[in-house]
């Protein structure tokens, strides 16, 4: 039996450093205080094959920000380290580059394609309209999406279309659906995550920054529509509930602490 059967399925949380902007950034209308809040990633490892969920901040945020960046850094600083790039963070593990299977995007925003293109045997799976839109995007959301990060020669993409799509399952088992969550961007996912032995994994990203967008108490301070944004939370709510699932939300400086971090796992 290979070791990864053995393992069954398991799902590690990363880190790629921190954004330092302010708390309006975050949380629309909120004060123009310092806020600093973490960049998640997430590893599955699965029988069929690896799947890394985003990957956070390029590792080229680690050493020349804002050359990989350019103006954006005026309103998001990244803070990492080379070591917190998703490839080196792997290798700590002793996972292979070789053996990841799927990068799934939950959206193509600059911190989160931190993995695209950096794993030769990966199919990069995204929807069609986030895929189109971070090539024509509006004037003011043109600076979230770093091109150089995902316009990349012999990439393999398998396109979701959005509502068709809704709840795609993976592997064809049931332990990773993608859920379309559109409104922070037009083309938004989410990821519902069902392990054997913890509670299912409800993994909001960006559909939610924060505990205070899960409960309707502010908008992102970054969003392509409000209604979609307040109506993909509520769909995820239902989601949450009907499956007693762990709620994991996208950039949450309070809550994120208390998520176990590789190399522990939920499993």
């Amino acid at each position: 039996m290979k070791k990864e059967e053995e393992q069954g399925i398991r799902l590690y949380m990363f880190q790629t450093g921190v954004l330092k902007c302010k708390e309006n950034n975050i949380k629309m209308n909120a004060s123009l205080e310092p806020y600093e809040i973490p960049v998640p990633w997430y590893l599955i490892t699965h029988p069929k094959g690896n799947v890394i969920i985003d990957g956070g901040n390029a590792v080229e945020c680690a050493t020349d920000p804002v050359g990989h960046w350019g103006d954006i850094t005026q309103v998001y600083w990244p803070v990492m380290q080379e070591k917190e790039g998703c490839v080196n963070a792997l290798k700590e593990l002793g996972i292979a580059p070789e053996s990841i299977k799927f990068v799934l995007q939950s959206h193509l925003h600059l911190d989160h394609t931190g993995a695209v293109g950096r794993f030769p045997n990966a199919t990069h799976i995204v929807q069609r309209n986030e895929y189109e839109y971070a090539f024509t995007a509006d004037w003011f959301a043109a600076g979230g999406y770093i091109r150089k990060d995902f316009d990349k020669p012999g990439l393999k993409w398998h396109f979701l279309k959005g509502e068709a799509d809704d709840g795609f399952d993976l592997f064809g088992d049931g332990s990773i659906r993608i859920i379309y969550t559109p409104g922070h961007s037009p083309g938004h996912s989410s990821f519902l995550i069902t392990l054997s032995q913890s509670a299912p994994l409800l993994l909001t990203v960006d559909a939610a920054y924060t505990t205070d967008h899960w409960d309707d108490k502010a908008l992102p301070g970054f969003l392509a529509s409000a209604v979609d944004s307040v109506r993909s939370v509520a769909k995820l709510r239902f989601l949450a509930s009907k499956h007693g699932a762990t709620v994991v939300t996208g950039h949450d400086p309070d809550a994120w602490p208390s998520f176990k971090k590789a190399p522990e796992f939920y499993d």
